[in-house]
C-alpha cells in the first residue's frame, strides 16, 4: 500500500483504487488490532475495557459507521462536545452546525494538517443527507441480523458506505491536499476499469478470508468469539494453532502502528 501511495503518479487508476481499498483495511486492521491487544491485556488483569470497533465496514450508512468506528473517541466527542452544544435537540440548522463542529474537531485531533481538516469536512458532508432526511438513526441493529446474507438493498448500502469511507481515507493518508487531489484526479481516469498493475493475490485472499470470519461473527462482541466453540477440542486447538501460525507467517517486517502518530 505504501508503495502505491508513494509512486501514485506511475500507477494506473485501477491500481490506485486497489491501493485506497487496501489502505482502508490496513488502517482498520492496524487500529482495531492494537485496540484488541489493549483489551486482551486488560482482561488478563481483570479489567474490562470498552470495545473500540464493532465491524464498521458492514455499516449501511455513514452514521452507523461512526457508531461502530473508534467507539471510545466518538463517544467522548458525543458526551463532551456534541451534547453540550445542544446535540440533536435543536432544529436542522443546529444539528448540521454541531455535526460539522464535531468532524472538524475530529480532524484537528488527528493533526494540524489540512488533509485531516478536509477528511473531517468530507465526513460531515456525508452526514448531511441523513440529517436532512432524519435517517441518521435508521440502522441501529446489526445488518442482516439472524440471517446468513444481507438483502440486495443492504449489500448496496454497505458497498456505498465503504466506498465513501475509502474515498475519505485518501485525504487522511496523503501528506498534503495537493497530493490527495492529484491522487483523486488520476484515480478517475479511463484506466479505472483495467486490471491493476499491482495485484497481491495472497493479500487479497487473506482479506476475503478475514471478511468471511468477520461476517459470520458480526453478531458477537468479537468475530471469533463463538466460532468453533462447540467443535471438538482437537478441532478447536487446530484452529488456534493455524491462527497463531498465520500471524507469524504473514506478519512480515515489524512496523509501527499507524495510529501511534496520533
Amino acid at each position: 500500500m505504501n508503495a502505491i501511495f508513494s509512486n501514485y503518479s506511475e500507477q494506473s487508476s485501477s491500481t490506485l483504487a486497489l491501493g485506497a481499498i487496501l489502505f482502508s483495511f490496513q488502517i482498520y486492521g492496524d487500529f482495531s488490532g492494537y485496540s484488541d491487544i489493549a483489551l486482551g491485556t486488560a482482561r488478563l488483569l481483570g479489567i474490562d475495557l470498552l470495545r473500540n470497533f464493532a465491524f464498521p465496514y458492514f455499516s449501511r450508512d455513514i452514521a452507523e459507521f461512526w457508531r461502530r468506528w473508534h467507539i471510545s473517541l466518538t463517544t467522548w466527542f458525543r458526551d463532551y462536545i456534541y451534547i453540550p452544544l445542544g446535540g440533536s435537540k435543536g432544529g436542522i440548522k443546529s444539528k448540521i452546525r454541531n455535526t460539522f463542529i464535531i468532524f472538524l474537531v475530529s480532524g484537528l485531533w488527528h493533526g494540524a494538517n489540512w488533509t485531516f481538516i478536509f477528511w473531517g469536512l468530507l465526513n460531515a458532508l456525508y452526514f448531511l443527507p441523513l440529517i436532512l432526511l432524519d435517517k441518521n438513526r435508521d440502522n441501529i441493529e446489526t445488518v442482516a441480523q439472524g440471517k446468513l446474507l444481507p438483502t440486495f438493498k443492504e449489500f448496496i448500502a454497505i458497498i456505498l458506505t465503504f466506498s465513501l469511507t475509502t474515498f475519505a481515507w485518501i485525504f487522511f493518508r496523503s501528506e498534503s491536499l495537493e497530493t490527495a487531489f492529484s491522487y483523486v484526479a488520476k484515480l478517475f481516469s479511463s484506466s479505472l476499469l483495467s486490471l491493476p498493475t499491482v495485484l497481491p493475490i495472497q493479500l487479497i485472499f487473506l482479506l476475503f478470508f478475514f471478511l468471511i470470519i468477520e461476517w459470520l461473527g458480526r453478531e458477537q462482541k468479537f468475530a471469533i468469539e463463538k466460532l468453533f466453540i462447540h467443535s471438538a477440542q482437537t478441532a478447536r486447538w487446530g484452529v488456534y494453532f493455524m491462527l497463531v501460525w498465520s500471524i507469524f507467517y504473514w506478519g512480515g517486517k515489524p512496523q509501527e502502528f499507524i495510529y501511534f502518530q496520533f
